[in-house]
């Protein structure tokens, strides 16, 4: 009983969800960027510090929202050293290398750092969106019937004894 429609569909539904909380939590973020930082200080640097970052927040929870559920789908196809190494590439190699760059070379600071790990996190989101994209959904959902079945009596045997 396979049904790759539904793996495909259920992927679409989780993006889209979680594409629709990033947005509600960018348009919080933009909206109330004034008086975000006074939950926390009455200082107007930092008032205008976090107003000034503010954008870069907003963008990168969205980023994440869509990161996670990306990075969890590949996951849970059995990918996980293929992610690994992917985050590898994209956080540490690129993302960060980027935000030095942009940070220190550039003289942008936080913003600079924080913008190439933003990079980062693009790439990854691409590449993993063009891997999810081009995947055999029916062999995917009949390895993981047959992982099932396996790993199921196996656990079934262990409880018998």
């Amino acid at each position: 009983m396979s049904h790759p429609r539904a793996a495909k569909y259920s992927f679409y539904v989780t993006m889209s969800q979680s594409l629709f909380i990033g947005i509600l939590f960018l348009i919080f973020v933009l909206l109330s960027k004034e008086h975000l930082a006074l939950i926390f200080t009455n200082s107007e640097d930092m008032i205008r510090a976090v107003c000034d970052l503010a954008y870069l927040l907003a963008v990168a929870i969205l980023l994440s929202s869509l990161s996670q559920v990306i990075s969890g789908v590949a996951i849970g196809s059995g990918w996980q050293v293929m992610v690994g190494y992917i985050n590898l590439a994209c956080h540490y190699i690129v993302g960060l290398s980027l935000g030095y760059f942009l940070g220190f070379n550039k003289h942008l600071g936080v913003k600079g750092l924080w913008g190439g790990t933003m990079c980062g996190s693009i790439i990854q989101i691409f590449v993993l969106i063009v891997i999810i994209w081009k995947t055999n959904w029916t062999k995917q959902v009949e390895q993981t019937a047959n992982r099932m079945r396996i790993w199921g009596s196996k656990n079934f045997q262990k409880d018998m004894i």
